[in-house]
């Protein structure tokens, strides 16, 4: 919390995220190593994960619908899926289309599920009487992403261009209904984080304008995060791809956090807009550097991510998503240039 307020910390805070496919492929040696590195491995727990029949990533396939009506196929154990049938792909299905009761729970992206509020409360409970850091997760995919869930991303694009009337009483009807998870949420009483993600870029560009980001998405993160904030809540903002265009509204939605790719926005252009005005948690390009480059050039660019982003007061914290097929040693290797870099 001290780099996300810019109070000075000792160090900028850094972490691996492993996926399931990775535990899965290297088990209990991955497990000695977190267990062996605790500061960037600050919530693993010996016995937390559930491995697979077969080691390695494990093909599947499996639908399943929900809440919202979407439709998901899912290939790969562990991943995330995609949306193939979308509910209001037709404009004529608006009139009968209603979200889920904001009051029986929360869901989450890709899951048929919703989880109860009092499941919800007892787990913040828990993070509390542990005197762990309180975090939610608000759902990855919380608005523009949920959009093209419900309509299908060709029919979106679309409608941005040509502005049928239904698409902002969409918007209005989501952002509604997100609100009422924030009031349910908020009724537990002060929460340190929340967590909200909407992969906003592509590798190379943002889909829309930033004029249209504007017009459809900004107004509703900036109500959304100003009644997190003012329930005393940081806000989280997870968004994936190329969002250069539109960081100086993401900062000015209100969000505390911005976690957002480093090599698909360049640091140089991260630093000039963002550094000193929000705290950024950035994520170390898992596409290319950490996969397949070799341990010298991981511990360089790690390096110089920290030269060039973190100041004394704060403001930064870096972590690294780890996909197969990254090696051990490129694991090895991140951990011990965050372990060495870290310190401020």
């Amino acid at each position: 919390m001290r780099s996300v307020e810019f109070r000075g910390p000792e160090y900028v805070p850094c972490r691996l995220l492993i996926t399931w496919p990775v535990w899965n492929t290297y088990r209990e040696k991955l497990e000695k190593i977190a267990l062996q590195h605790r500061l960037v491995f600050p919530e693993f727990k010996p016995g937390s994960i559930k491995y697979g029949v077969e080691k390695g990533v494990l093909r599947i396939n499996r639908t399943l619908t929900d809440p919202f009506g979407c439709i998901w196929s899912f290939n790969i154990e562990g991943y995330q899926g995609q949306v193939i049938r979308h509910p209001l792909e037709d404009w004529n299905l608006f009139r009968y289309y209603k979200f889920p009761d904001p009051d029986s729970g929360l869901p989450a992206e890709g899951s048929d599920k919703i989880t109860p509020w009092n499941m919800i409360y007892e787990n913040l409970d828990r993070m509390k009487s542990e005197g762990n850091l309180i975090h939610v997760s608000l759902m990855h995919g919380f608005f523009f992403q949920r959009l093209y869930y419900l309509r299908g991303f060709r029919n979106l694009m679309k409608d941005f261009v040509l502005k049928p009337s239904h698409i902002y009483d969409l918007i209005e009807g989501l952002t509604e209904y997100i609100l009422n998870l924030v009031k349910n949420l908020l009724k537990w009483g002060k929460i340190d984080v929340v967590y909200f993600g909407d992969d906003l870029g592509t590798q190379t560009r943002m889909p829309i304008s930033p004029t249209a980001f504007k017009e459809f998405i900004y107004l509703s993160y900036r109500e959304i995060f100003r009644h997190v904030r003012e329930g005393g809540s940081h806000v989280y903002l997870h968004s994936d791809g190329h969002v250069l265009e539109v960081l100086d509204q993401l900062i000015e939605t209100g969000a505390s956090i911005l976690n957002i790719q480093d090599r698909v926005n360049g640091i140089e252009n991260i630093k000039s807009v963002c550094k000193g005005k929000i705290c950024i948690d950035i994520d170390i390009d898992r596409q290319y550097l950490v996969p397949f480059g070799t341990t010298e050039k991981i511990k360089s660019h790690i390096k110089h991510v920290v030269e060039e982003l973190a100041m004394k007061k704060g403001g930064l914290m870096i972590e690294s998503e780890v996909h197969p097929p990254t090696p051990l040693r490129n694991i090895k290797a991140v951990i011990e240039a965050m372990e060495q870099y870290m310190w401020l």
